[in-house]
């Protein structure tokens, strides 16, 4: 099991490496789109829109990344107390019983969002603004899939922690 951990965790840190890439393409968009905006008087409706489909990216790849780094949110006011074991044990239930449901739940119903947008052939409403919504709406399941497969590796390091320390 632990091999499994590791494998999911060095997937994740590449996958995190790659999207890290996707803040220094945003904010040369967003300066693009600020520096024609005001020197220039104009817009694009496409860069526009890949300003949020950047940050859309950024946001939905980087999840499980941010998961194993035990960056997400979280109310410490009673975490930051407990032993090694009991947080083990906190993890250990917490991602089993919402963060892997959740994101099934999450894949499960945003993946006929997606199927519908390909089959309609769904494009931006603005015109000038990006084609393929379906491409953007895609982050949300891949999205889910790598927090779950996150989950999976945190799940199997807090059984462990949980049963080290109880072993102590």
């Amino acid at each position: 099991m632990k091999n499994l951990a590791n494998i999911i965790d060095r997937i994740t840190e590449r996958i995190g490496g790659a999207v890290s890439w996707l803040t220094t393409a945003l904010v040369l968009v967003v300066m693009y789109d600020v520096c024609v905006r005001y020197a220039f008087n104009s817009t694009n409706p496409a860069m526009a829109e890949m300003e949020w489909h950047l940050f859309a990216l950024l946001f939905l790849l980087a999840a499980g990344y941010t998961l194993k780094h035990d960056r997400h949110v979280r109310v410490d006011v009673f975490y930051s107390r407990l032993s090694a074991r009991n947080k083990g044990l906190v993890n250990f239930f917490g991602t089993l019983l919402f963060a892997i449901p959740f994101s099934i739940v999450a894949i499960y119903t945003s993946w006929s969002f997606v199927v519908n947008s390909f089959n309609v052939g769904e494009t931006s409403p603005d015109p000038g603004g990006l084609p393929f919504r379906w491409l953007i709406k895609a982050a949300i399941p891949v999205g889910f899939i790598l927090i779950a497969f996150q989950a999976i590796s945190l799940l199997i390091r807090s059984w462990q922690s949980w049963r080290q320390q109880e072993a102590a």
